[in-house]
């Protein structure tokens, strides 16, 4: 009977002792704060660095430098809506305070969401045979992220964009992987300087976790909100004041730059992308944009978008304007970049032009533009990648993996024989 006690008596104290650890552990943790704008508060002691994963796409370890690179790029072509996507409504509101949950919480139900199909090595291989050496794979990490503070990547949604990446360089196509949308998210409802401590834990994440690959991937600090509005006071979106938007873009790229470089390893060597202001090519050939500082020579593109944009939305696509307008456009960007060796990345260009955007003088067809926009940028030395997404007038076909319009595809094939014979 005074063994059972005994017993009884130590089962009793080892229960309330653990009781009592649990409890002291517990009330050690500390409770998440939140600001007035539904974030928690910030707590990021220092940047992420996550264990690289171990790839085969590893290469020779020669690492090119930029206009080496952009020459080799080539053609590319945009997963759009696929990796980026996101449960967006409402988006633009103070009141969307944290990134909603779709269906189970998984990457398919992001990456489905916008109504593109689960990306496949199939469709992939078909983008290569369709005549393209690049792929951009825009990316919202926010999607499947606890909203602690931490600002940390959901380790199946990276993993899920690994694959994507892994589907690109199995056929040897350059892989460009971005944050996109989520940039928007970040800059509307935090100060510059908050703003740089996050892309910098982001990007700190995502190269450590890339390190290993060649330089075939490549990465791009944002999509195109750098100098965008920001929430006021009042929880309405705010223009900047144009000197405070520069200083938000030109930190923001620096802080992409020096992320990535501080994780070391093939990262010290590997080709970057700074994105423009809005990727607008008369902001970012401005002079108040500054390159940044970087730890090795002639390893950075500078990120724009669409070259004839002005004239799609005034609807003068295809007549002599047009082509005096890209002109002028392509001149100011070889001003401010390639002529000081910097390549630009033409991140989107368009893949096809309705006929109400045409101008009354035009002169060619929807495929005659791109082709003549196409072989433009390639006659400067830059890199057009297509802007395409799923959907019935999309410029790759995902579900019959080939290029919708045989017009397109001949395009494509006629600006491959010009680049072979460069």
């Amino acid at each position: 009977m005074k063994r059972f006690l005994s017993v009884l008596v130590l089962f009793v104290f080892l229960f309330l002792s653990c009781k009592t650890a649990k409890q002291s552990v517990e009330e050690k943790k500390p409770e998440l704060k939140f600001q007035e704008n539904g974030l928690a508060v910030l707590n990021i002691e220092n940047p992420l660095m996550l264990e690289a994963y171990k790839t085969e796409f590893t290469g020779d370890g020669t690492f090119h430098d930029a206009p080496f690179i952009a020459r080799d790029m080539k053609l590319g072509l945009n997963i759009g809506n696929t990796m980026e996507a996101y449960k967006a409504k409402g988006c633009e509101q103070i009141s969307f305070t944290w990134i909603p949950v779709i269906g189970e919480n998984t990457p398919s139900d992001y990456e489905t969401c916008w109504k593109s199909p689960v990306i496949t090595q199939e469709m992939i291989d078909a983008v290569k045979t369709s005549g393209f050496n690049t792929v951009r794979i825009p990316v919202f990490w926010g999607n499947m992220m606890i909203n602690d503070g931490s600002w940390t990547i959901n380790s199946e949604y990276l993993a899920r964009v690994r694959e994507i990446v892994d589907y690109c360089l199995n056929n040897d196509l350059y892989a460009v992987v971005n944050c996109h949308h989520f940039d928007e998210f970040i800059i509307r409802r935090n100060s510059i300087d908050d703003c740089a401590l996050i892309f910098e834990n982001l990007w700190t994440q995502i190269a450590s976790y890339f390190n290993n690959y060649s330089e075939k991937l490549i990465f791009e600090g944002f999509n195109e909100y750098l100098g965008g509005s920001q929430f006021n006071a009042s929880g309405y979106l705010q223009d900047l004041r144009r000197d405070v938007a520069y200083e938000l873009v030109n930190k923001m790229n620096d802080t992409f730059v020096k992320a990535v470089r501080s994780t070391g390893g093939n990262n010290l060597n590997r080709v970057l992308i700074i994105s423009g202001y809005w990727t607008n090519i008369d902001r970012t050939t401005n002079s108040a944009f500054i390159i940044p500082e970087d730890t090795v020579e002639n390893r950075l593109m500078v990120s724009v978008h669409y070259v004839d944009n002005s004239m799609y939305w005034s609807n003068q696509i295809g007549g002599p304007a047009w082509e005096k307008y890209i002109e002028y456009q392509c001149g100011l960007l070889k001003k401010a970049f390639t002529s000081r060796n910097i390549p630009v990345f033409l991140g989107e260009t368009t893949a096809g032009y309705p006929s109400p955007n045409m101008s009354y003088d035009a002169s060619r067809t929807s495929s005659e533009c791109v082709e003549y926009v196409l072989k433009r940028l390639l006659d400067y030395g830059f890199v057009p990648v297509i802007w395409d997404t799923h959907s019935d007038h999309s410029f790759f076909d995902r579900n019959e993996m080939r290029i919708r319009l045989e017009e397109n595809q001949e395009v494509i094939s006629r600006v491959n024989q010009l680049l072979l014979q460069e």
